[in-house]
C-alpha cells in the first residue's frame, strides 16, 4: 500500500488547518502542529510509541541519521578495502583478463597503497594507515566493499548517493526522512547540512533539496566556521532601523499578505514552506546561539575532535556540531568532506597523487569522524542514531599517470554504524584487484532502504505522486540489507 500518512493526515485536518492559518497566519501552522503532537497524529511522537523510538510501518531501531559525504571519490583500496594482490604485483601491468575502460587515462600499472595495513579489532578487519582513528572503531562498523554507481562522472554519482537518481530535481534522502518521519523537536531544523567550509561538492545545494516533495522538507544550511553560521539569521548591524516595534509591524504586514497570497494559491507548498522557514527563524535565534557556542565543550572534547589542528579544525567543528545537533533533536545531519574548487585539490578526486591529496583528505577527516562514533557511542545517542559513510564511487587499483588513481565506478566502500547496524561485520566482496564487485553487488537503493527499515519506514510504501508516478527514494530498487542488521 503506498505511503498516506501526510496525505491522510491533511485531509483529515484540512478544515482545521485552514481555520488555523487564515485566523492567525504562520502561527495557525504552529497550533496545528502542536494539536497533532498532543493527538498523537505525527509520526514519531514518543507518547504514541511507547517502547520504542518511533517508526511509521512497524517499530523503529534509529530515529536519526548522519551522512558522512566524501566528495571526489574516496579510493577504497587505500582506506579500508584491503588487497594483498596489488602488493605483490605492484608496478607490474594491470590485467584483469578484459578490457578497461578509464574516465580519463588509459590503465597504468598495478599501484599499491602508499599507506601500510593492520588487523584491528576482535574482528580482524585490515585497515589502512591513513585511518588510524577509524581503525580501532571496527567492531562498531558493518563495511559494504561491493558498493557499484551508475555513472563515474562525479556530478550524477554524486546526485545518485545523495538522492536515489543520477538525474537533477529528486529529493535528498534527508528530505524523504523528514518527510515520513516529521520532527523531534520544535526548535531546530529537522535536516541540516553542515558544507565543506572550503566549498561546495558538486551540485552544490541541489544534493540537499526536497525536490518535488514539499518544500519546507529541503535542506537547512550551517556553516559553522562563517562569520553568520546561518545567513541572515540576524539582522545586520548596519539595519539600526530595525527594532521591537518596526518587525511587529513587519510581521503583521506578512501575515495579512500571506493570507491573501494562500488564498489565490491552494496547494503551493512554497508559501507554507516560507512561513515554517520564518517560523523556525524566530525560534532559531533563541536556540541557535547556544547549539553553535562550543565553550561548555571540554578541552578533552576539543583534543577528540580536532579542534586546535589547523588539518582537522574545520572538518571536526562540522562533527562536533552534528553531535550537538542530534542531541538536541535534529533528526538528519548530512556532513560534508571535500569541495569542488579546482586546484590545488581539496577533495577526494586524486588523479594527479594519492598520497599527497589522499593523505591530506585522510588527515582532516579519519580522526574528527572516529571522534563522532566514539562521542556518540559514549553519550549513549549511538543507539538510536545511524552513521553512513559514503563517496560518489571509488578509484582504481592502476596508476593515472605514476601518482594518481582514476575514477571506478564498479566498486568502492560504504561503512555503517549505530542504531540496528551490526558492527565488526562486512557484506559483499570486490575482486582480487579491488577493481569489480564479484559478491553481493550493492547499490544506494539498498543502503538507503536500509536506513530506512531501521527508522521504522517499508521503503516500497513511503512513495509521493509526482507527474503521474508513486515515486519512491529506492526508485523501483533496493533490499533491506540483513546480513548487517542486529
Amino acid at each position: 500500500m503506498p505511503f498516506a500518512h501526510h496525505r491522510h493526515m491533511e485531509h483529515e485536518n484540512y478544515s482545521r488547518r485552514r481555520f488555523l492559518q487564515h485566523a492567525g497566519g504562520g502561527l495557525g501552522v504552529i497550533a496545528l502542529a502542536q494539536m497533532l503532537g498532543e493527538s498523537g497524529g505525527l509520526a514519531d511522537d514518543s507518547r504514541a510509541h511507547a517502547g520504542n523510538v518511533g517508526g511509521l510501518h512497524f517499530p523503529a531501531k534509529a530515529r536519526r541519521v548522519v551522512q558522512l559525504y566524501m566528495s571526489g571519490a574516496a579510493s577504497q583500496c587505500d582506506l579500508f578495502d584491503y588487497k594483498p594482490e596489488l602488493i605483490r604485483r605492484n608496478g607490474q601491468p594491470f590485467d584483469p583478463g578484459e578490457k578497461v575502460e578509464l574516465f580519463q587515462s588509459q590503465a597504468g600499472d598495478v599501484m599499491q597503497s602508499p599507506w601500510t595495513w593492520k588487523q584491528y579489532g576482535d574482528c580482524g578487519k585490515w585497515m589502512s594507515g591513513l585511518v588510524p582513528r577509524l581503525a580501532e572503531c571496527v567492531d562498531d562498523m558493518a563495511f559494504i566493499p561491493s558498493m557499484v554507481a551508475k555513472s563515474n562522472v562525479h556530478g550524477p554519482a554524486t546526485f545518485m548517493q545523495a538522492t536515489g537518481f543520477i538525474l537533477p530535481g529528486f529529493p535528498s534522502m534527508g528530505a524523504w526522512i523528514g518527510y515520513a518521519l516529521g520532527s523531534i523537536t520544535d526548535d531546530l531544523p529537522t535536516f541540516v547540512v553542515l558544507p565543506d567550509a572550503r566549498g561546495f561538492a558538486p551540485n552544490g545545494p541541489g544534493n540537499w533539496s526536497a525536490g518535488f516533495l514539499p518544500a519546507e522538507y529541503q535542506g537547512t544550511m550551517i556553516r559553522p566556521s562563517a562569520a553568520q553560521p546561518i545567513a541572515d539569521l540576524f539582522p545586520p548591524k548596519s539595519a539600526a532601523f530595525i527594532n521591537k516595534k518596526t518587525d511587529a509591524d513587519t510581521l503583521a504586514t506578512l501575515e495579512t499578505l500571506n493570507r491573501r497570497h494562500a488564498a489565490e494559491r491552494e496547494g503551493d507548498s512554497r508559501l507554507e514552506a516560507r512561513i515554517a522557514s520564518y517560523e523556525l527563524a524566530a525560534r532559531l535565534q533563541l536556540s541557535a546561539p547556544e547549539v553553535l557556542d562550543f565553550s561548555s565543550e571540554t578541552a578533552e572534547t576539543r583534543r577528540l575532535y580536532g579542534l586546535d589542528e589547523p588539518v582537522t579544525a574545520d572538518y571536526g567543528r562540522n562533527c562536533l556540531l552534528a553531535r550537538r545537533l542530534l542531541e538536541r533533536g535534529v533528526r538528519f545531519v548530512q556532513i560534508w568532506n571535500g569541495a569542488d574548487n579546482g586546484f590545488p585539490r581539496r577533495n577526494w578526486d586524486s588523479h594527479e597523487d594519492i598520497a599527497r591529496d589522499h593523505g591530506e583528505m585522510g588527515r582532516s577527516m579519519d580522526g574528527p569522524t572516529a571522534a563522532l562514533l566514539q562521542d556518540l557511542k559514549r553519550t549513549g545517542l549511538l543507539d538510536d542514531t545511524i552513521i553512513l559513510w559514503t563517496t560518489e564511487f571509488g578509484r582504481m587499483p592502476c596508476s593515472q599517470g605514476s601518482l594518481g588513481r582514476d575514477h571506478n565506478p564498479f566498486t568502492f566502500t560504504n561503512w555503517l554504524a549505530g542504531g540496528g547496524i551490526r558492527g565488526g561485520v562486512t557484506y559483499g566482496a570486490s575482486d582480487e584487484w579491488s577493481y569489480k564487485a564479484v559478491e553481493h553487488p550493492t547499490y544506494c537503493y539498498d543502503v538507503h532502504a536500509t536506513i530506512l527499515h531501521l527508522l521504522g519506514i517499508d521503503h516500497e510504501r513511503l512513495t509521493f505522486r509526482h507527474n503521474g508516478i508513486d515515486r519512491r527514494l529506492t526508485d523501483v530498487h533496493g533490499h533491506v540489507i540483513q546480513p548487517i542488521l542486529t
